[in-house]
């Protein structure tokens, strides 16, 4: 089965799962209002998305078990799916909130809907709280339920303590100073790689059968923490680069101060002149100093630094891949991986 095929049948198990949160609703005396909210909610914030964290469990779990790939396991496995694409849900729509983003995928972010406001925040537990509830109906009864609820309250944890730090190394006091290539692959690697790449091919492990393979879960951190690495820098690229008719977002590193990949970058090769213009501008509000920055990144090729980047990082987790024995866990499923990311304009 194609994976074109998986994506329909993805996307039509979403309503099930919406009926599932809502009719569970009534054992919470939830109101007829309260239920309308929460479905506008769930609409809003999970449709639209590109469903690569979701689709990608499918996949991984179709290329993991190939003619033993059941129905049972593909439903299990989509269910699992929509519950990345819930958790992605509740943390963009908190994020946005922090980064006071205008914009998500091509509308208003949750928070500057009408009548919505800071009432986001308790929106996105609710969202965060339907996992659990799916969770609990679809896997209470299988083996591998306390390593589901392990693993995304884990993973929940990593993610939040990336944004923390994120958040901190972009105070409203602006010092560059702060900022190092470290500080940045541990923020990407926190916020990002564990829950958009790890977190995908970990449950269909775990649906497939292979909760007690060590080398199996090993394999794919060790190769997907690293590529959620890369797909962070992509991002930090294309919040600045970026067609916004295609990413559906206004980019604001710059403006919000962001430990982003390429300030660390000019701030290598800058010259004393150059830096004394990113510590001025740099981190501010206005449409001027934003402009400021980008005429330095300009002059310095943070396009070519970053293209350049891009080839060898590419290369060298084809020569990862290349290196997994297929006993343990068939190198398809990351091939898969870095084939959706590869220079990747969205």
């Amino acid at each position: 089965m194609s994976s074109k095929a998986n994506l329909a049948d993805f996307i039509a198990h979403y309503k099930q799962l919406e009926d599932d949160i809502c009719q569970d609703l009534s054992n919470f005396e939830a109101t007829t209002e309260m239920v309308s909210r929460i479905k506008h909610l769930l609409d809003y914030n999970l449709q639209g998305g590109k469903l690569n964290r979701g689709l990608a469990v499918v996949d991984s779990a179709q290329i993991i078990l190939g003619d033993s790939f059941s129905e049972d396991i593909k439903t299990k496995a989509i269910i699992l799916g929509w519950c990345i694409e819930w958790l992605q849900a509740f943390f963009l729509v908190a994020d946005d909130i922090m980064d006071e983003s205008p914009m998500r995928r091509g509308r208003p972010s949750w928070y500057r809907n009408e009548g919505v406001g800071m009432i986001a925040i308790n929106d996105s537990f609710i969202i965060e709280s339907a996992i659990y509830r799916i969770l609990k109906k679809y896997f209470r009864d299988t083996d591998y339920y306390v390593e589901l609820l392990e693993i995304f309250h884990e993973v929940t944890y990593q993610t939040e303590l990336g944004q923390m730090v994120d958040l901190t190394t972009a105070p409203e006091i602006v010092n560059l100073d702060m900022f190092s290539i470290e500080k940045h692959t541990f923020i990407v690697k926190y916020k990002t790689s564990f829950y958009s790449f790890y977190l995908p091919v970990a449950l269909a492990l775990l649906a497939t059968g292979k909760k007690n393979s060590k080398e199996a879960f090993d394999i794919a951190r060790n190769i997907l923490v690293p590529m959620g690495v890369y797909f962070q820098v992509q991002d930090d690229y294309l919040d600045l680069y970026g067609d916004v008719n295609l990413t559906g977002k206004v980019g604001t590193d710059i403006k919000d101060n962001k430990c982003s990949w390429l300030v660390i970058q000019a701030l290598k090769v800058c010259s004393p002149e150059q830096r004394m213009i990113l510590d001025k501008h740099y981190g501010r509000k206005s449409d001027a100093d934003e402009q400021k920055v980008k005429q330095v990144f300009e002059q310095l090729d943070i396009k070519g630094i970053f293209h350049k980047y891009s080839d060898e990082t590419e290369q060298k987790l084809v020569e990862q891949i290349e290196s997994i024995d297929a006993n343990i866990v068939n190198p398809k499923v990351f091939i898969s991986f870095l084939q959706k990311i590869s220079k990747r304009q969205k």
